[in-house]
């Protein structure tokens, strides 16, 4: 099934199933979801029909140059499409890999889980319920409809949601994450958050754009990224220090800026540029900006 047939199903679905739409607390959050809920970029979209993974991230590691073939193949674009959906995925399981041990009776909360990729990911890895949360009504829709096409909706489960006021009890949780949507809130209040609903010993892991302290200020690429998502880029200094006001203690601090780049390298060759893929490229390369994996634990 396809991101259109996903779409069409949601549109439609008049289940007890359908998500509770919470009002916006602020203003922000309400621009926030109406950005979301209006997003339905191709890169977004078809990469997720190669496999039915849907993701809101972007990927890592090495281009594999023979699976994509020659350029001049009529297939090629297929490939390249393919090659950016399993670098995307990479990234993912990079992200599970930094939760620690997981067991099947644990629940783990994906904090702004966009389509559900990664959470229909870490269920299949772990065997675990796996909780999303996200501003936009349409994503959580196309999360639990694809949930149900998996036959996986009593495993895996969105909802509209705050990502900073979540209705899960204190200290419940195993381990929790945010890939690529820390952005859109203030850090200190989303790891108090994560350290509220995080067991003692649990684990939270983010991967994140961050701005470098050692540019000085962010960048002219890092503000066209913030204007392009009406997003909020934090320091990597700030993570730190906001994790360590809250009883996350880093356990890996890894740079994925290197890892991260040829992806964005051979997106920019694709059909499916959105015209950010030069602000990302250039801040990599300047050093102004960066991709860390941040791993830490609740004591």
């Amino acid at each position: 099934m396809t991101s259109t047939d996903l779409s069409a199903d949601a549109a439609v679905s008049t289940s007890a199933a359908s998500v509770f739409i919470p009002a916006p607390v602020t203003p922000y959050q309400g621009d926030i979801a109406r950005y979301w809920d209006g997003e339905a970029r191709p890169v977004n979209l078809r990469l997720g029909d190669v496999d039915g993974l849907y993701h809101h991230h972007y990927g890592i590691g090495a281009v594999d140059r023979t699976a994509l073939g020659d350029t001049d193949d009529s297939a090629y674009e297929k490939r390249l499409i393919a090659e950016l959906h399993r670098l995307e995925s990479a990234q993912a399981e990079l992200l599970l890999d930094h939760l620690g041990p997981v067991e099947r009776d644990d629940t783990l909360v994906d904090a702004g889980c966009g389509r559900g990729g990664s959470m229909v990911m870490a269920h299949q890895r772990f065997g675990c319920q796996v909780e999303g949360v996200t501003l936009s009504a349409k994503q959580a829709d196309f999360a639990n409809q694809r949930a149900h096409e998996l036959g996986i909706e009593d495993h895996v489960h969105a909802r509209v949601c705050n990502m900073l006021g979540t209705p899960f009890e204190t200290g419940q949780i195993a381990a929790s994450w945010n890939n690529e949507s820390s952005m859109y809130v203030d850090l200190h209040d989303l790891f108090a958050e994560h350290s509220r609903i995080l067991e003692v010993g649990g684990r939270y892991v983010t991967i994140t754009g961050c701005w470098n302290p050692r540019y000085g200020q962010p960048s002219k690429w890092v503000s066209q990224i913030n204007a392009h998502f009406e997003c909020n880029i934090h320091s990597r200094r700030e993570y730190l220090r906001a994790m360590a006001d809250n009883r996350l203690v880093p356990q890996a601090v890894i740079d994925l800026t290197a890892a991260t780049l040829p992806y964005w390298e051979l997106r920019a060759t694709s059909s499916l540029v959105t015209g950010i893929e030069e602000a990302f490229i250039n801040s990599y390369k300047d050093g102004s900006f960066q991709y860390l994996l941040i791993a830490a634990d609740r004591v």
